[in-house]
């Protein structure tokens, strides 16, 4: 590959890798008798649902939006995939614009049940008429329990608005009872391993045991880093299997994001000047504010290659650590934002003005969080497939002035 020929800054989707990563799902989904859905919120890239909609069974949405691209570009109850959608909270416009196209509603209160109960049983009384499957309704529940880092992504924490606490839980039950309810969900996972899955479904039944012999479906989240090279999936496969036996094979669904674009692919950049105060400074064309933001909320430092040119040679490097190789540089961004910083990184060779960023790992939780801050322009979109390059979509001003 010669990276010279990627326009920077470029998100770059490798279809082999994400291709591993998909059987490894299917292959949880055939032995465990679960469904996984892709979660939009963490991976987007919908130019690649032609490939994905082959191994997994449909999308789980944020959103209407996510609820729109995914009925758009993945499918639909007619061809046998799923949307399940979660919200904290809906609105009049936005249910009716999901009861034609969601096949599960999962929903955050008792009260918000109760508000659309009559329109969601309305629809289905439509569907089956056509001969189609009804929308299932289902109801996000707090375990009390997550072992998630840092607090911004741990959904259970004192105060969350997210999922109904047992004790809330009992007295919905008292006042509505669970008629027309089909599923319980929990979300509590953020790039975790199957053990983590283990010790929370202890939590998930200790408080909501007495209610699951009603359910026909349990949906288990998103977070569990099922394609990670030590992720532990056979001991996911049993959990799944003994939990369904427990409940009368009822479904489980999963909502991995992150392990489906997990190292698919790599964000490219370029070294536009190297500045010094009292560190080596390279300014590029890649920024942590508007193109990688997780960087700056999780924080991470992303593994890095530098790609330079010797002659006609491409000379691919990586990063040997902060302060550890002959070369020490401070990555930053075009922005006027003081702390648009993505990391330190060193390198035995020096870097130059001209030389190729490649951050590894770069598909997933980026691309659907960027933005134009300062209007700076959001990178191109690309594709690796059979070693070739493909340029898929370039953005321009009319994208910045359009959004503003």
């Amino acid at each position: 590959m010669n990276f010279f020929k990627i326009p920077t800054p470029c998100y770059v989707l490798e279809e082999d890798k994400l291709k591993k990563n998909l059987k490894i799902l299917n292959f949880v989904q055939i032995e465990s008798g679960a469904k996984v859905l892709l979660a939009l919120k963490g991976y987007a890239f919908w130019r690649s649902f032609e490939l994905i909609r082959d191994y997994i069974k449909g999308c789980c949405a944020s959103g209407i939006y996510e609820a729109m691209l995914a009925f758009e570009e993945f499918g639909s109850r007619e061809i046998d995939k799923e949307i399940c959608v979660f919200s904290p909270a809906y609105k009049n416009l936005e249910m009716e614009q999901l009861l034609p196209i969601a096949t599960h509603i999962i929903f955050n209160s008792f009260a918000q049940w109760q508000k659309f109960k009559n329109k969601i049983e309305n629809k289905n009384k439509h569907l089956q008429s056509l001969g189609f499957s009804e929308i299932e309704v289902g109801l996000r529940v707090n375990p009390l329990y997550s072992e998630v880092q840092p607090p911004i992504y741990n959904p259970c924490i004192s105060g969350s608005r997210l999922g109904i606490t047992p004790s809330e839980f009992e007295k919905g039950v008292r006042n509505f009872g669970l008629e027309g309810i089909q599923g319980l969900h929990f979300h509590t996972h953020c790039e975790q391993n199957s053990d983590v899955l283990e010790r929370t479904l202890v939590h998930f039944e200790k408080y909501f045991k007495p209610y699951a012999s009603q359910m026909k479906w349990f949906n288990f989240g998103g977070g569990h880093h099922i394609t990670r090279s030590d992720y532990d999936v056979q001991k996911l496969i049993a959990i799944i299997k003994d939990f369904r036996a427990r409940y009368g094979d009822a479904d489980v669904f999963l909502e991995p994001g992150e392990a489906v674009g997990w190292q698919s692919g790599f964000l490219i950049g370029e070294v536009v000047d190297i500045v010094w105060n009292e560190i080596a400074i390279a300014i590029l064309d890649v920024s942590a504010s508007a193109h990688m933001p997780d960087c700056l909320e999780m924080p991470y430092r992303p593994n890095v290659k530098k790609i330079s040119l010797v002659g006609n040679e491409q000379q691919i490097e990586e990063d040997k650590g902060e302060k550890i190789g002959k070369y020490s540089y401070r990555f930053g961004g075009p922005t006027c934002l003081a702390g648009d910083v993505i990391g330190d990184y060193s390198f035995e060779t020096p870097l130059n003005v001209g030389d190729k960023i490649l951050f590894e790992d770069m598909m997933h939780y980026t691309i659907v969080k960027n933005n134009t801050f300062n209007g700076v322009p959001l990178p191109s979109l690309g594709v690796i497939s059979n070693g070739e390059f493909r340029l898929l979509k370039n953005f321009d001003y009319n994208d910045y002035k359009n959004r503003n």
